[in-house]
């Protein structure tokens, strides 16, 4: 007869793995994570080291709070939505006068592109904005456009490494992952950096576009489903629940208080408890959160749930704006791999990105504010590049596109302390390279930690015997300019 002295000695993790009434794979995968940490810390000079995520205080005080990055994969072209060029139908098809450089020489042209599409004034401050996006149109006093952003590497990538990781290098931490290490989570139930991605398919490099790299592993993103149901296994069955899995939970905190009892002396022990005792709480929170049934009928129209083309980005916006007001730090909301690629048919392909995405992160802002969360709340919109000036693909009008460009491209920001209604920085004449205000990914992560009170050299991590961080001894600089006074 197995006795309970047995029971008590056997695998937790065993228990749990098997159960029925499993608390589902990603709290699962979150208690893992929280597990996994100690054994990949460089060991602290003095004394043991925590890792968890609480609230920390930041160095400074902070103006924002918490942050949604909607990640355009692929490179959306800023000559045809953000950056126009109007001297350029001058010399539309005819012979681009000087250097580029190309990603696809296989396909590459050098005849010049001039946009198709028109821009005009947006807002009491007059931006201009390409008419694929007239749902941004309506929020141009609320947003930060940044014409100068550079990477300089024209691989998607080491691109999206540059502007995800600070590094074009694989395997460090992405900004979520340092938002969390520095910061914390005001949220005891639900993950601190959530990953809502698309699905259509995994954006280019997959995971590691909310990896945690070197960081403790509790600092990696939780990836959120696409579709229904969003979190697998999160509650048992129906015939499970109530006192069933109320008694399977008592006799898990058996076995933790018995195996505490016998492994005293090992630290980590009751942090284990306590990370299983928070994945019975997310539960109740994580359904909660993702409950769009919640919502008005209002909200949800703003955000084009009701909509076929924008029903699943808009759903995702919506959840995003959810998980923050419950204090999540971080949320990434990503598009469809290559959605913006468009080497062929951007006249077909760039419409329809548009479409996916102009109404549902336009409502993001115009929501945020009107619920009084837009000044501590940053919204991104951008990708890891935007496109050349040239044709690529000179097989017709209908299949013509553009190639990567890094040296010179756009993005906005929106809330948490930067400007509503600016435009910062220059392009040449042909939007090929940032000329004036120039904005490298370092100098935009430098600028982001600032606003949530942290400094960029000295958010530090101790590895291989020397302090790393985000910006990683580049020429990082603060772009006060785009900041609010």
């Amino acid at each position: 007869m197995t006795s309970y002295h047995d029971l008590a000695v056997s695998s937790r993790r065993h228990f749990m793995a098997t159960s029925a009434m499993s608390l589902g794979s990603l709290a699962f995968s979150w208690m893992q994570q929280q597990e996994a940490w100690a054994a990949e810390q460089a060991k602290p000079p003095i004394g043991p080291q925590v890792f968890d995520t609480t609230p920390k205080v930041p160095a400074k005080p902070p103006r924002a709070k918490a942050m949604i990055s909607l990640w355009m994969q692929g490179g959306p072209s800023h000559h045809d939505l953000f950056d126009p060029k109007p001297e350029m139908k001058k010399y539309d098809g005819k012979e681009f006068p000087g250097e580029l450089k190309q990603d696809n020489k296989a396909q590459a042209s050098s005849k010049v592109f001039a946009s198709p599409w028109k821009f005009s004034p947006s807002g009491q401050c007059g931006m201009e904005l390409s008419e694929l996006l007239p749902h941004l149109q309506t929020v141009a006093d609320d947003i930060c456009l940044i014409r100068s952003m550079k990477t300089g590497v024209n691989n998607h990538g080491q691109s999206i490494r540059a502007l995800q990781g600070g590094r074009i290098t694989g395997g460090r931490p992405t900004l979520g992952s340092w938002m969390t290490y520095g910061l914390g989570s005001e949220a005891n139930n639900l993950p601190a950096f959530v990953a809502l991605i698309d699905p259509g398919q995994l954006p280019v490099l997959g995971v590691e576009n909310w990896s945690n790299g070197w960081l403790p592993s509790i600092y990696q993103g939780t990836v959120i489903r696409p579709t229904e149901p969003r979190i697998l296994d999160l509650t048992p069955p129906a015939h499970l629940k109530g006192i069933a899995q109320q008694k399977s939970l008592e006799y898990l905190e058996q076995l933790n208080s018995q195996h505490v009892r016998q492994f005293a002396d090992v630290s980590d022990l009751q942090a284990r408890m306590a990370s299983y005792q928070l994945a019975a709480k997310m539960q109740l929170a994580a359904t909660e959160a993702l409950d769009l049934s919640q919502e008005t009928e209002t909200t949800k129209k703003m955000y084009g749930i009701d909509q076929k083309e924008t029903a699943d980005y808009g759903s995702r916006c919506l959840i995003a704006r959810r998980l923050i007001e419950r204090g999540v730090r971080f949320v990434q909301v990503y598009t469809a791999n290559q959605l913006w690629d468009s080497h062929g048919r951007i006249t077909t392909l760039l419409p329809n990105a548009c479409k996916k995405v102009d109404q549902p992160s336009a409502a993001l802002v115009a929501d945020l504010k009107q619920r009084g969360l837009l000044d501590e709340t940053v919204v991104h919109w951008g990708g890891e590049m935007g496109r050349l000036p040239v044709v690529q693909n000179d097989a017709g009008p209908d299949k013509i596109g553009r190639d990567h460009n890094t040296y010179g491209f756009s993005m906005w920001v929106a809330g948490g302390g930067f400007r509503g209604g600016y435009v910062h920085g220059k392009t040449d004449e042909w939007g090929h390279h940032a000329v004036e205000g120039v904005v490298n990914h370092f100098d935009y992560h430098a600028t982001l930690l600032h606003l949530f009170g942290l400094e960029h050299d000295k958010l530090t991590f101790r590895r291989s015997e020397r302090d790393q961080t985000l910006t990683d001894g580049q020429p990082a600089k603060i772009v006060h300019e785009l900041l609010n006074a």
